[in-house]
């Protein structure tokens, strides 16, 4: 697939939480993760989303968490451009799930973040864009929404365990750690860059 950037990537930051006593992975900006483990995933949102995706029956899940690119400036990507990345990066997600044995038939979602906190990264309402997608490319699929937090002004701690579908969410309504944000506008200013995305993901 030709992509100008590196747009998604498996995660690579495993862990052991302490707070839950079990092995962990913690996906940033532009990463995803699918697991048929016991595993708790973990991911920090502002503007990013996070849908979080299992098999209900079998405990197979996984997380992504991704940007539309910027469509708010003369020199941005195009809209159709964003779209074809936001599918691709649930595409991407929803393949992996079925490589590993997920039934397409039993997927369920809960979708996290969309929050607007980058108010600088031009006059389109990042957030909601995100959000909007997402829930509109589940609802195409005809993946049920089982769970949502979505959108308000502040970032969010996200952890799925996806063996069992929990999933647990804290706003960070005073946080003062300027990692998530320094993070977020990194990310966005790689994605901005991608001119296409061609060949679609195949669903089995």
């Amino acid at each position: 697939m030709p992509l100008d950037v590196v747009v998604e990537s498996l995660a690579t930051n495993h862990y052991h939480d302490r707070q839950f006593d079990i092995d962990a992975v913690k996906i940033l900006p532009g990463e995803y993760y699918v697991t048929n483990a016991d595993l708790l995933l973990s991911t920090t949102l502002g503007s990013c989303i996070a849908a979080c995706i299992r098999d209900k029956v079998s405990g197979i899940g996984g997380i992504n968490h991704f940007m539309l690119p910027d469509t708010g400036s003369e020199n941005a990507v195009p809209a159709s451009a964003s779209a074809r990345y936001g599918s691709y990066a649930m595409e991407l997600l929803i393949n992996e799930l079925l490589k590993l044995g997920a039934r397409r038939v039993n997927l369920e979602a809960k979708v996290f973040g969309g929050g607007n906190v980058l108010a600088n990264m031009t006059v389109t309402r990042v957030g909601s864009r995100n959000t909007a997608f997402a829930l509109d490319y589940l609802a195409t699929e005809g993946i049920r929404i089982v769970g949502k937090d979505v959108l308000d002004q502040f970032p969010r701690k996200v952890y799925f365990f996806p063996k069992t579908g929990r999933a647990l969410v804290k706003k960070l309504r005073a946080t003062r750690n300027d990692t998530l944000f320094v993070r977020e506008v990194d990310y966005a200013k790689r994605i901005s860059s991608v001119k296409e995305v061609s060949g679609e993901v195949e669903l089995f």
